[in-house]
């Protein structure tokens, strides 16, 4: 049994790989009161008080994925509201840093995004947010009008701003996201080209057509339903960038892209995930 007089448990939770799971795990911990969780490589990590029904936890994590390997471990005494903070880092990637409000001080306000941690996906930390950025050159140019899908913190939405884009709809499902994305967007100065919405991406893409890029960050389930919308929303020579895919999904992705008429311009691999730049053949 942990020591009562504890004020911390840590939880590491590694997802056990499928499509999804990581989704799943992350959804699961917010909804058994997890306060925050960043990532430790392909681990998400949260703490909670030693009151907390571990049981519950457990059980919250089982049944989102079968797979998923828990670790807890009890955490000294310590002012959790200042310590959290060393474990969130600066991301340099690329032309562009993405780093919290706390690390941003004296660094270029037009190369570098700032991103306040909280429960919207997009600190930087995530090895999919990373593949997109880098791979934005590929497909974008300045001027471009560019749909974000699956915004979450915006910060995609935000780089393509940063990056030349005139103008960038940012669309998020999740409605518990929207505050922190609209919140990113004013404070990165971009509010005049990036444009948030609370809708399925879907269903919102063509009323916003065409645009030139298309961002996805998104499982690759969904990403391939949304290919017919993506190629319909685009412009004659515009471009998407699909991320959110298993490296293991890498061939099988490629079949589902050359059947469905798309060639491949360029692709980033980090991690587990695999990400990949597109336009029509």
């Amino acid at each position: 049994m942990l020591d009562a007089s504890l004020r911390w448990i840590s939880v590491r939770v590694s997802p056990g790989g499928e499509v999804g799971s990581r989704e799943a795990c992350l959804a699961a911990l917010f909804a058994v009161g997890a306060q925050g969780v960043h990532e430790d490589g392909t681990s998400l990590v949260t703490h909670f008080p030693p009151s907390t029904d571990l049981e519950a936890v457990h059980v919250a994590l089982t049944e989102a994925d079968e797979g998923v390997t828990i670790e807890t471990a009890p955490v000294p005494d310590i002012d959790w509201s200042e310590a959290w903070k060393s474990r969130i880092n600066a991301h340099d990637l690329g032309s562009l840093t993405v780093t919290p409000p706390w690390l941003a001080e004296g660094r270029d306000p037009a190369r570098t995004i700032v991103i306040e941690p909280g429960m919207a996906f997009g600190t930087g930390e995530h090895a999919t947010t990373r593949g997109v950025v880098r791979l934005l050159p590929t497909v974008m140019r300045d001027g471009d009008i560019v749909a974000d899908l699956g915004a979450g913190s915006a910060v995609l939405a935000i780089a393509a701003a940063k990056l030349g884009a005139s103008r960038v709809y940012a669309v998020e499902l999740d409605g518990e996201a929207i505050p922190d994305a609209e919140q990113n967007v004013l404070r990165n100065g971009v509010a005049d080209r990036v444009h948030v919405f609370e809708a399925d991406a879907g269903a919102l893409l063509p009323l916003l057509a065409p645009v030139r890029v298309v961002l996805a960050n998104i499982i690759s389930s969904v990403l391939v339903e949304l290919l017919p919308i993506i190629a319909e929303s685009l412009t004659e020579d515009g471009g998407a960038i699909l991320s959110g895919i298993l490296q293991e999904e890498r061939e099988e992705m490629l079949g589902v892209l050359a059947a469905t008429g798309w060639r491949v311009l360029d692709e980033d691999a980090e991690d587990i995930w695999w990400s990949v730049s597109i336009a029509r053949a």
